[in-house]
């Protein structure tokens, strides 16, 4: 399967904003963006044009590498986002947050994305009861997500676990600590999602 292998300080210095692909790393002085807070490249720190394309473009790379998708991927959830009944945007953004690699990482079992990704393909997670190694598995109001009881005693669980002390669990979700288990309230509102992306702008990308 096609990856991105490269330095993930890289695409944040692109989009000129932290998208937390590192875990610890993005809140200590090591941040990339934090120790050169300009695009990475040898034009890097001449100022571009700000066409309305190049702002569109911006928005949906940015989304698109947070969550940790291709192009393929991602465009298959604007258009699956693009036929459900609401705001396109705010579909998208509620669909890529209910990916369950994502889910994970909210309730602190992973230090990032990718490691979540990782400990999902690993067979570390369970979906009401049952073994789920799909990261774009979808999660439903009601379901419940726990670490597999094999897994509770890895290194990678128990660093994750202090890390999480730094986010905050969304309010869509619920989380018990000492079972290593938690539980989807609901699907997320619009204000529920921190992620700091203008997704109007990837509609109107998309629309043209």
């Amino acid at each position: 399967m096609a990856r991105y292998t490269g330095a993930d300080c890289r695409l944040c210095r692109r989009e000129g904003v932290k998208l937390f692909l590192k875990g610890d790393r993005c809140y200590g002085d090591k941040c990339g963006i934090e120790r050169r807070p300009y695009p990475p490249g040898q034009a890097g720190k001449k100022r571009p044009r700000d066409s309305e394309y190049r702002v569109q473009l911006r928005e949906k790379q940015k989304a698109k590498r947070m969550y940790g998708l291709l192009e393929k991927q991602f465009r298959g959830y604007y258009d699956v986002a693009n036929n459900q009944a609401g705001i396109t945007g705010e579909n998208l953004l509620r669909l890529l947050e209910s990916r369950l690699d994502n889910v994970v990482y909210r309730l602190g079992f992973a230090k990032s994305r990718d490691e979540a990704r990782q400990v999902v393909r690993h067979n570390h997670i369970h979906v009401n009861g049952s073994r789920v190694n799909i990261p774009s598995y979808r999660v439903r109001p009601g379901d419940t997500i726990s670490v597999a009881d094999k897994s509770k005693d890895l290194l990678v669980i128990k660093t994750s676990l202090i890390s999480s002390e730094k986010v905050e669990v969304p309010g869509w979700l619920e989380v018990d600590i000492e079972k290593l288990s938690g539980k989807v309230l609901s699907l997320p509102e619009r204000d529920q999602i921190d992620a700091p992306v203008r997704e109007q702008l990837i509609v109107e990308l998309y629309s043209k």
